[in-house]
């Protein structure tokens, strides 16, 4: 497994777990923000090592010798979609399903995707979350040469996952809404709420995230959760939806932002009756 999918199966057991989703397992579906594939790093020498033809890198002595270097199991670790798989597989689900590659938005589309399978009747009950690392070497490699740790970013890790349900059984909260748009087309977001969770991916993002969030909730108090997370692009959403529930208050509506590396802005609502 690689470190994303050990992080999203031990989540989903935890939602599932909490969320007393223990009956009729096959018929639950599953959405998933999943970020890039996170292979075991002493396998890649070896990979490229007998992968090299007359001084230069071929693909087709990659297929012919190259992969035949590595772990049996590399491609576990390869395909990113195992971050929704194995935990999936681990814990029964059979239900609709889908894993969404995810520096942001991504995650938000997977938790839209799993609230229409509701609404249709696809299934009754589900989770949707995402998982992700960017302390992998090749990832962070990837954010230095984009720049994007010279602007601020911090790498973090994690998974988080939501248990969701078409039931009117006692809830955490109500997801009201959740939409993943550009930077530009604001007029999605509900416009007004208690509290103001954001999730911005560096310096740039969490200018603009607070300015919105000043501009659209002036007397909302804002927390930003990267101070304190970092950024852990398809884990970032849904770890930031977490903390939301958490602070969530009867009577309160709380929105979350997110701004991705993807350039992407996302927006969850989450609201909780009065008791």
């Amino acid at each position: 497994m690689s470190r994303a999918a050990r992080l999203s199966a031990i989540a989903m057991r935890e939602a599932l777990s909490s969320a007393n989703f223990s009956e009729r397992r096959a018929e639950i579906g599953a959405w998933m923000g999943v970020g890039a594939s996170g292979i075991a790093m002493e396998d890649v020498p070896a990979i490229v090592s007998a992968s090299i033809e007359e001084g230069a890198f071929s693909v087709q002595r990659l297929g012919d010798k190259g992969l035949l270097a590595c772990n049996p199991l590399f491609t576990f670790q390869t395909l990113n979609n195992f971050s929704l798989c194995h935990g999936a597989i681990l814990e029964g689900l059979q239900g609709p399903n889908g894993a969404f590659f995810s520096r942001g938005s991504g995650t938000a589309l997977a938790l839209a995707e799993a609230v229409h399978a509701l609404q249709s009747g696809e299934c009754d009950r589900a989770i949707a979350g995402g998982a992700d690392t960017a302390l992998h070497p090749l990832t962070w490699a990837e954010l230095q040469r984009d720049g994007f740790a010279a602007q601020g970013l911090v790498p973090g890790e994690g998974a988080a996952v939501l248990a969701l349900s078409r039931a009117a059984s006692p809830a955490i909260g109500l997801l009201e809404s959740c939409v993943a748009t550009d930077t530009k087309h604001l007029e999605a977001l509900p416009s007004d709420a208690d509290l103001a969770v954001l999730a911005p991916w560096g310096a740039p993002a969490r200018a603009f995230l607070q300015d919105l969030a000043r501009s659209r909730y002036a007397l909302a108090p804002v927390v930003d959760v990267s101070l304190a997370l970092g950024d852990s692009l398809a884990a970032a959403p849904a770890l930031a939806w977490l903390v939301a529930l958490d602070l969530l208050q009867p009577g309160q509506r709380t929105v979350v932002l997110t701004a991705g590396i993807d350039g992407d802005l996302t927006c969850a609502a989450f609201s909780k009756e009065r008791q």
